[in-house]
């Protein structure tokens, strides 16, 4: 019996020792899996839905972050101006000739009263109605940058055309037609320079239009 006693107890403190064998300093089991590690933060800063876009700083409807939109072909509310429709336009023709020019000079201007912003890019198409037939004015080549033109704005272009001094009667001009740039509908105008151009079988049109702003621009 106290044999088997002995034996028992030298069981139990086997058993105590690879207990203990099996385990940390601090009680942990060594055979528990450790925590799974998060995730690492973004190094761009982990931009969402409605952050900026990292180039140029804008947003994803194309705006800068202020909201203003780009200077070229805006609004004063920084979105794009479409272009000027005639029906918006107030279109009105003065003489500018100054004396001792050697070509006369008519100057048409476009005021808008559209009610909104609007771009005017380009030439006017220019027409002038004559006793022998229409003729068209000849773009002068100059450059013509695109013109925004707020509500009430205007813009003011130039028409020029030799004077006719040879005492005969000449082409008898009986009135003016303006297409804005990028239309179709035209406007047509009293005359306000010389009653008639000189007679000529030169080719091409003695009469030159000047892109806008070429004749200044009023506020």
């Amino acid at each position: 019996m106290r044999v088997r006693k002995l034996t028992l107890a030298a069981m139990a403190l086997a058993a105590g020792l690879s207990l203990t064998a099996c385990q940390n300093d601090d009680g942990t089991d060594e055979t528990t899996a450790p925590p799974a590690a998060s995730a690492p933060a973004s190094s761009d800063g982990g931009s969402g839905s409605t952050g900026s876009d990292q180039e140029g700083g804008q947003d994803s409807a194309g705006k800068t972050p202020n909201g203003t939109g780009g200077a070229d072909g805006t609004g004063e509310d920084g979105k794009a101006a479409a272009k000027c429709r005639t029906d918006e336009l107030e279109i009105t023709a003065t003489d500018a000739t100054v004396g001792g020019d050697t070509e006369g000079t008519v100057a048409v201007d476009l005021k808008n009263g559209g009610g909104r912003a609007c771009t005017l890019a380009g030439y006017a198409g220019v027409d002038l109605k004559t006793n022998t037939g229409s003729l068209s004015a000849e773009r002068t080549g100059e450059q013509a940058p695109p013109i925004v033109l707020q509500d009430g704005e205007n813009v003011t272009f130039g028409i020029t055309y030799p004077i006719n001094n040879t005492g005969g009667s000449g082409v008898r001009i009986t009135g003016l037609v303006v297409t804005p740039p990028n239309e179709t509908k035209s406007v047509t105008l009293d005359w306000p320079g010389g009653a008639s151009l000189p007679a000529s079988d030169s080719p091409g049109s003695p009469v030159k239009v000047g892109p806008m702003g070429s004749a200044g621009q009023g506020g």
